[in-house]
């Protein structure tokens, strides 16, 4: 296994950027920005083998595209309610666009990506709740588009127009747990990408490398009131895909507390 040091790594980059357009040799292959990286390297997948008290994990995006990126699932408490396949799903969910066709006429669906900074078209958004250290799902009919007013009327008379109750939430211990354990001190990289247009062969230069040491969770919270954190629910009837937190593109630097510039 070859091993770095820190500071062999950043030469290593160094010498990457100084190589200018590199072809993706993973075609076919949507983490090919990554993969590249990890063979320009010599390292297995995701595998930073550097000698030190912390993990370290490098990370590859790029520079210029709207595609979230998935931090985490976890569940929202209590956990015993299991909120999504029994509140969320049966009484505010909607007629799934494939039922009765690849699913039974009754499949149901509740799929909602919401933020801390604006309400959903079906009126729902992530409240921080600092007093009480708690990250919670709201709810308020007013701000439901119009084009939903018949779903609208589905959901007064399955669970009335009132605020959540109970409210599906996340302590902030609970996530600072989970996140702690997933975002690990960083070697983060982007690349800028084009493509040949007679070979559709992909091109990246990595041309930003970043050290990111120790996960903020106020950076965290943060991103989530200014909608830079997202979450994801996707389920439907007799299946939950898990809820994510999901984090837009150029942000991942705002969740840690030393950052320092590489390249």
């Amino acid at each position: 296994m070859k091993i770095f040091t820190k500071e062999n790594l950043i030469k290593n980059f160094k010498e990457i950027y100084n190589m200018g357009w590199i072809e993706n040799k993973r075609h076919g292959n949507q983490g090919g920005i990554g993969n590249t990286l990890e063979d320009l390297l010599g390292i297995e997948e995701n595998n930073l083998p550097i000698p030190n008290a912390a993990e370290w994990e490098l990370k590859a995006q790029r520079s210029k595209t709207t595609a979230l990126t998935t931090l985490f699932h976890i569940e929202p408490s209590p956990r015993a309610v299991k909120f999504v396949p029994n509140i969320l799903l049966p009484k505010y969910g909607w007629s799934h666009q494939k039922a009765g066709d690849k699913y039974p006429k009754n499949e149901m669906s509740f799929r909602q990506t919401i933020n801390g900074n604006n309400n959903s078209d079906r009126g729902f958004c992530v409240k921080i709740d600092r007093d009480n250290k708690k990250v919670l799902i709201s709810f308020d009919h007013t701000k439901v588009d119009s084009r939903h007013y018949d779903w609208l009327k589905n959901v007064k008379s399955k669970a009335g127009l009132d605020e959540l109750d109970p409210q599906p939430y996340w302590g902030f211990d609970d996530l600072m747990h989970k996140a702690g354990t997933k975002l690990l001190n960083t070697f983060y990289v982007q690349a800028d990408v084009k493509k040949d247009k007679e070979t559709k062969k992909e091109y990246y230069h990595y041309n930003k490398v970043f050290m990111l040491q120790k996960f903020s969770f106020e950076g965290f919270l943060k991103a989530l009131e200014n909608a830079d954190i997202l979450v994801d629910f996707d389920a439907r009837t007799g299946h939950n895909h898990g809820t994510k937190f999901r984090l837009r593109q150029n942000h991942f630097i705002d969740l840690y507390e030393k950052i320092t510039r590489v390249i």
